[in-house]
């Protein structure tokens, strides 16, 4: 069982940054590959993001390739989406998501899913 809380999302301008971050609870964090994705309104939830178990592999939506980096930090249980040159188009609710398969994460699947924290890019 892995429960999973996300924080640091806030309103910014165009071209700013913000820094999500996600713990997870349990001792099995190192096990699990992690992921974030986004929902805008009225559209379907998306792939932003994915990290694997070890932190050595990362996965990229080519919307964000080359201004968001996703990372973790297993001492803390945490994982974080840095996000820089921000664009109105992203904004949304972002959640992270964690299984112990990539694909699985990737596809956004899986059961572990923490409760989303907005991000709204103003213009």
């Amino acid at each position: 069982q892995v429960q999973l809380v996300e924080s640091g999302g806030g309103l910014v301008q165009a071209g700013g940054s913000l820094r999500l971050s996600c713990a997870a609870s349990g001792r099995t964090f190192s096990r699990y590959h992690m992921g974030w994705f986004r929902q805008a309104p009225g559209k379907e939830r998306e792939f932003v993001a994915g990290i694997s178990a070890s932190g050595g592999g990362t996965y990229y939506a080519d919307s964000v390739k080359g201004r968001f980096t996703i990372s973790r930090d297993t001492a803390k249980n945490t994982v974080y989406l840095q996000m820089n040159s921000l664009k109105p188009e992203d904004t949304a609710v972002y959640y992270c998501n964690a299984d112990q398969s990539f694909s699985t994460v990737v596809a956004g699947t899986g059961n572990y899913w923490g409760q989303g924290t907005q991000v709204t890019v103003s213009s």
